[in-house]
């Protein structure tokens, strides 16, 4: 689930393949968005509200217009099922992490593939951006947590932990990370030798 910037809309995700959208005010559901075929596991809006990315295990990530319920556009490529997406902080690009052992980076504007990452050895899980949109953190079921360059798309760390880990937070100076475990414990990590 996700809320929207502006706090007054929470988009959550369902087994049955929809997502709602919630008007946190009144606690009502605005619109079900309909179209996947497959459980959805991830929702994250863009950093202006308008658009809202869904991740499905159909292998789909529809980019929605928040105002209308409508599918803008439907982003095709990976092979299997879509766990995760991410929007920049600028809004310009969508990851998404998938099933496929690959995580991709999409230009929203033109709605096409930047990069292609590839380096885990199971279902990539979980993505993040830094809060500076520098580095993406992508978190797999083969226990790693990769730190990217966005831009130039190449590894900067890779962290092994004994437990699997699924999702990834940096702190606001970015300088480091909580990796959460099955264990329940909250492993920090350093970036950059801090």
């Amino acid at each position: 689930m996700a809320f929207s910037p502006d706090g007054r809309t929470l988009a959550t995700a369902s087994t049955d393949g929809t997502v709602r959208l919630w008007d946190v005010v009144t606690g009502k559901v605005q619109v079900v968005l309909t179209g996947h075929t497959d459980v959805v596991q991830s929702v994250a809006f863009s950093p202006d509200g308008q658009t809202l990315a869904t991740a499905s295990d159909d292998g789909t990530v529809p980019l929605w217009d928040v105002a209308t319920g409508q599918v803008r556009v439907a982003l095709t490529g990976h092979t299997d099922a879509v766990e995760s997406v991410a929007f920049s902080p600028d809004g310009r690009t969508l990851a998404t992490a998938s099933d496929d052992h690959t995580v991709r980076l999409w230009e929203v504007s033109t709605r096409r593939t930047r990069a292609i990452m590839t380096g885990h050895t199971d279902a990539v899980e979980s993505v993040a951006f830094s809060p500076d949109g520098r580095t993406l953190a992508t978190a797999s079921a083969d226990r790693t947590v990769q730190l990217r360059d966005v831009l130039f798309t190449r590894p900067l760390e890779a962290i092994q932990k004994i437990c699997r880990t699924v999702n990834r937070d940096f702190t606001p100076d970015e300088r480091r990370t909580y990796l959460p475990h099955d264990s329940g414990r909250v492993c920090p990590t350093s970036d950059g030798g801090s």
